[in-house]
């Protein structure tokens, strides 16, 4: 089974040739699956692996964290909190039965109250505050709030006069330490409201909320006599000028009364306005022709009488005198009747009798006369007093008739007297309103002044310490998170061939030295020793033919597990009964020896310059079948010493006498030497650390050896802290390999 790994960007075809050979990268663009290949961490499990690589970073920071917070709580001045109670209503209540400007009743009550939280918080009460207590000159004021006068230039001395700029600096000072120090908590489902305030002086801070709350209810009380000022004033120059309209539209109509000779003697008032009113020539006329009509009726009945029968006439029945006459007539014939029977007509008492009867019937017919001459008399005077009372009605009338077109323009200086009149009147009504309509019972009561505190409120050193806790959670989140971030090493074993185009040959866990490797190199069941039993089993697919003989490991920069990878190998290798050889290449920092506790007198160097047979400079070493060349001495130039034939001479002949030869190479970071090396050798295998190097270094290091024409095997992941190696190939984890019970029962013994 043969495929070519997927070239990386950048990268000549051609260099697919190096690993042409690979099994495990014979497909073009196949990205490789099942024990390395495309398999990413969970994100519980990469979370979990974070915190596990970041313990101590994270442990650090709490622990400074709490310590912060403990020093910040025992160094922090005791601080005392006061608290006032007060109500807010929702309607006013009116002393007075006028509607002021703005409406009584809103929508919303809560957009009300919110208002006047806001009010509560606002910085014309601290202002009120400041000025009513006297806070600019209050020392211990400032002192509570941690402002030493002493040490305080802009409070001056407070034993010398203070001048205008400095009382309105420590004024503005007061009121921005009472803003900052105010607390307004409404208690839900309620009308009711605490005012807090916190300082180091318990009695101040009782003082401050008491009165805030008194400043806030005279505060209201003001603003809603300030709202009207605007209108009084405006009413105010409104009313002047419809007095002066008034006084003119009134000098105008007595004007044109006079002109035109209109004379109103009665007049009636009806909604503001002159309705009914009469005029002279009106009342004149009315008297006049009252007068005609009782003339004239007057007339009627004389004319009436005159006309009748005097037998018939009314006023001869009715008249006294001649009804007197007639009876005493009436007497006198009667008595001469009864003489005539008797006595002769010439009876000197008949005659007398006779006599008298003549002269009352001449008185008679002298009356009758008088009576008809008189309802004569007056049926004439009566016509003629009609008449004349008639010419007068005429008179009158036509006279009237032209005041009553003149009475057309005084009309409407009237009504423009009364509409001046009424709006003058109804401005002067609402000015009287709006002086009053601030006068209302306030709708901010005081419940519960602030009591002294009988204890500080802060600091809370259990609260503190939590908020500490917290606190040192989240910045070690930040600074987790920024390493994370900045980190731009590789983190996790799938990003490997994602990353280089390398296939991944294994994952070898962190450990806290290189020497606890090796440690754990001499048993067989450790999880080091599996980890790189798995790397030789991908090394024996890598290649059609197998395990290269000579196999070149390096890495990009020191330190990176690469002598320790080239030396497990080596021990891997030499434990399945074949000879190996491990060769250290890096002639400027040689380590194999140190690891394997021998001397380091002559080895590849010399081999290199040709003064000794490369045999020769072989020595056995305490692991069965593994032997060992070491660096030798440094030479003056180790790139000239490697350059030419030398390398793949001396390679060559050691591998003619061993089964492998393991060569540990120099870094690539800024050295020639592992191209030159890699020349001579069959594989190599490179070696990155889990968040080392940043893979642009990676990459750039592996371009040097694809321009050497190296033959890449695959890569070698060390010093991995994630958690679940079970998905990189390990069964079940490292604990459920071989003799994990046998290991767990020797711990348990």
């Amino acid at each position: 089974m043969n495929f070519t790994p997927p070239v990386p960007p950048g990268k000549p075809e051609d260099d697919r040739i190096f690993a042409s050979d690979n099994p495990a990268m014979s497909v073009p663009g196949h990205r490789p699956s099942g024990l390395y290949g495309g398999q990413e961490t969970p994100l519980v499990r990469e979370y979990l692996g974070i915190l596990d690589r970041r313990k101590w970073v994270i442990l650090a920071i709490l622990a400074l964290s709490v310590l912060g917070g403990l020093a910040v709580t025992l160094l922090m001045t005791p601080q005392y909190t006061a608290s006032a109670r007060i109500e807010i209503s929702r309607q006013e209540q009116q002393i007075t039965n006028v509607e002021g400007l703005e409406k009584s009743d809103r929508t919303f009550d809560q957009e009300f109250y919110d208002t006047q939280y806001e009010l509560l918080r606002a910085r014309s009460v601290a202002e009120r505050v400041a000025r009513q207590r006297r806070l600019a000159n209050n020392f211990a004021f400032f002192e509570a709030h941690g402002i030493d006068p002493a040490s305080t230039p802009w409070l001056g001395d407070p034993n010398a006069p203070t001048d205008r700029d400095t009382l309105e600096t420590r004024r503005k000072v007061a009121v921005g330490l009472l803003l900052g120090h105010i607390g307004i908590s409404p208690i839900p489902r309620s009308a009711l409201v605490d005012i807090t305030y916190t300082s180091a002086n318990p009695t101040l801070s009782a003082n401050i909320a008491t009165e805030w709350a008194e400043q806030f209810m005279a505060d209201s009380t003001d603003r809603r006599f300030d709202s009207t000022a605007d209108a009084r004033q405006l009413l105010e120059r409104r009313l002047a000028e419809l007095r002066q309209r008034v006084e003119e539209s009134q000098t105008q109509l007595v004007n044109y009364a006079n002109e035109k000779g209109i004379v109103v003697l009665e007049s009636r008032q009806s909604d503001g306005r002159t309705t009914g009113a009469q005029t002279l020539a009106q009342l004149d006329l009315q008297a006049m022709n009252e007068a005609l009509l009782l003339a004239t009726k007057e007339r009627v009945e004389l004319q009436a009488r005159a006309n009748a029968a005097a037998d018939i006439n009314a006023d001869l029945v009715s008249n006294s005198t001649i009804n007197s006459l007639r009876r005493e007539r009436s007497a006198r014939q009667a008595e001469y009747a009864r003489l005539m029977v008797q006595f002769e007509p010439g009876y000197p008492a008949a005659r007398a009798l006779e006599v008298q009867i003549e002269e009352l019937t001449k008185a008679i017919e002298r009356e009758e006369s008088r009576v008809q001459v008189s309802t004569e008399t007056d049926y004439r005077a009566a016509l003629a007093r009609e008449q004349d009372l008639r010419n007068k009605v005429a008179a009158l009338t036509a006279n009237l008739n032209l005041q009553e077109r003149d009475r057309i323009q005084y009309n409407i200086y009237q009504n423009e007297v009364d509409t001046n009149r009424e709006l003058y009147d109804g401005l002067l009504q609402r000015y009287k309103e709006i002086g009053v309509a601030g006068v209302a019972a306030n709708n901010i009561s005081l419940v519960d002044p602030a009591q002294v505190p009988g204890g500080p409120s802060s600091p809370n050193l259990p609260l503190n310490l939590i908020v500490a806790l917290f606190g040192g959670l989240a910045l070690a989140g930040a600074v987790v998170f920024a390493l994370e971030q900045f980190e731009e090493g590789i983190r996790d074993p799938a990003q490997v061939s994602q990353l280089t185009g390398l296939p991944l040959l294994g994952v070898i866990p962190i450990t806290d030295s290189d020497d606890e490797v090796l440690e754990e190199m001499r048993d067989p069941k450790s999880d080091i020793a599996e980890a790189y039993l798995t790397v030789r089993s991908n090394l024996a697919l890598a290649t059609s033919s197998g395990i290269p003989r000579t196999l070149m490991v390096t890495s990009t920069r020191p330190a990176e597990g690469k002598s320790t990878s080239g030396l497990a190998i080596a021990s891997v290798l030499a434990r399945t009964g074949r000879r190996v050889l491990m060769v250290d290449a890096d002639m400027r920092s040689p380590s194999a020896h140190t690891f394997l506790e021998m001397e380091n007198t002559e080895g590849f160097s010399s081999a290199l310059s040709g003064h000794r047979n490369p045999l020769e400079l072989v020595h056995e070493t305490a692991y069965p079948n593994l032997s060992l060349m070491s660096a030798g001495r440094t030479p003056p130039s180790a790139a000239e010493l490697l350059s030419g034939d030398g390398p793949r001479d001396v390679l060559g002949a050691l591998s003619a006498h061993f089964d492998h030869v393991v060569v540990d190479a120099p870094p690539l970071l800024g050295l020639a030497d592992a191209p030159l090396i890699a020349n001579a050798v069959d594989g190599v295998v490179f070696v990155i650390e889990a968040r080392g190097v940043a893979a642009r270094g990676i990459n750039a290091s592996l371009d040097r050896l694809r321009a050497s024409r190296a033959p890449l095997v695959g890569a070698i992941f060390t010093k991995f802290e994630g958690q679940g190696l079970e998905g990189y190939g390990y069964g079940y984890g490292y604990g459920y390999g071989y003799g994990s019970e046998d290991r767990a029962g020797s711990a348990a013994g």
